[in-house]
């Protein structure tokens, strides 16, 4: 009974200090803020986003603030380098309720669905260089799209929350066979909380129903078939350019655990964190046993505020659709990682990637060795847990 009051007690400073939070923003006023994220890549991945030598990454710039008592408002827009030029795309344009009763909070514009562990979170923020596979391969990296959201958060003495999203969907699958409006629905739920003063965990669950068909890809003339890896609407470099491969449905799994003596993690840190997805019916030609799946599995030790190792594996299994017809695909992928940031708006990261097995995807690299630079300015907004 104590521990449960005392919980209580715990999350209630913790609201508490959330609403001073806000109320410091409003008198703040807006903030700006931008990231510079910059990557040298001997040899691009397959499904990789970055590309060969001297690169752009997800750089952005922000502002953000609130619009009135009840109301607050993020912009923001993104370059990166695709095929060798830098695009440009307004990523984020939204507003947000602030004071809505019951733990309820709504946001409508364009935003990142907050599926999944990452995928809400910018890529610079990242652990690693590249995403996993299976953010790479089922949601083009860092999905963002046009639509609304409702969450509501319960009043428990730890942390529960559920969500919707609706989209119009044209983010994730760009090339339609079929379309029907709304084109994506999601439905999420995080539940964690502390073990004690220096750990804490996480788990998440999410549901992705995409109305929008992929196009079928060529059935007569193997010439004319684009392999998982080569398409032109997105299999390859395929950043903010739709999933590489797509489905019907979507379901991911997600768990984090994290340890820092006393709570300290800027000084030290252990981050575990596992995730699962499956996608099915990749098209209308597909049966039962056609869909993909994908696991990432990661480990981050932070020694000192300024010094990070980490290490992740990842394995992908699809079934890559040809006209009526699917092809086993099969691809793995290991990363080792070391992070120096010698202030908290820098990060210099050196990531050694290998893919050992690539069916059905071009591109397979056998060492790909990668070193990223990120340096922001102003504002930003918060890492996710």
């Amino acid at each position: 009974m104590k521990k449960s009051v005392l919980t209580a007690l715990a999350a209630s400073a913790v609201a508490g200090a959330q609403a001073q939070a806000q109320a410091q923003s409003q008198e703040k006023g807006w903030e700006l803020g931008a990231v510079l994220d910059a990557a040298y890549t001997t040899r691009s991945l397959a499904l990789g986003h970055r590309e060969q030598g001297l690169a752009l990454g997800h750089s952005d710039a922000i502002a953000r603030g609130p619009l009135g008592r009840h109301l607050s408002a993020q912009l923001g827009a993104v370059a990166h380098q695709h095929d060798g030029k830098i695009e440009f795309e307004m990523e984020e344009a939204w507003v947000q309720t602030r004071s809505l009763p019951a733990g309820f909070q709504a946001r409508a514009g364009r935003f990142a669905s907050q599926i999944g562990y990452l995928n809400e979170q910018h890529p610079h923020a990242d652990d690693f260089v590249e995403r996993p596979l299976l953010y790479r391969a089922f949601l083009g990296g860092h999905w963002f799209d046009d639509g609304v959201r409702l969450n509501w958060t319960a009043p428990a003495p730890f942390y529960l929350s559920f969500g919707t999203e609706v989209f119009r969907g044209r983010q994730l699958v760009q090339e339609a066979a079929s379309a029907r409006s709304p084109g994506a629905v999601t439905l999420s739920m995080k539940i964690g909380n502390d073990i004690g003063r220096s750990q804490s965990w996480q788990l998440g669950a999410s549901y992705l129903h995409n109305r929008r068909e992929a196009a079928i890809e060529e059935e007569h003339g193997h010439g004319e078939e684009s392999h998982a890896g080569e398409s032109d609407h997105g299999h390859g470099h395929a950043h903010a350019h739709g999933a590489a491969l797509s489905g019907k449905k979507m379901w991911l799994l997600d768990a984090a655990w994290k340890w820092a003596p006393d709570g300290n993690n800027r000084q030290q840190q252990l981050k575990l964190v596992g995730e699962y997805a499956r996608v099915t019916k990749p098209n209308r030609h597909a049966g039962n046993s056609d869909y993909h799946d994908a696991l990432s599995l990661s480990a981050v030790w932070r020694l000192s505020q300024q010094w990070e190792l980490g290490a992740r594996t990842d394995w992908l299994r699809a079934r890559v659709p040809h006209g009526d017809h699917f092809h086993n695909g099969r691809l793995r992928e290991h990363a080792l990682m070391v992070a120096w940031k010698p202030a908290h708006s820098q990060a210099w990261r050196l990531q050694l990637t290998t893919q050992p097995r690539a069916e059905e995807f071009e591109n397979r690299s056998s060492k790909t060795v990668q070193l990223q630079y990120v340096l922001s300015f102003g504002a930003h907004g918060a890492h996710s847990f």
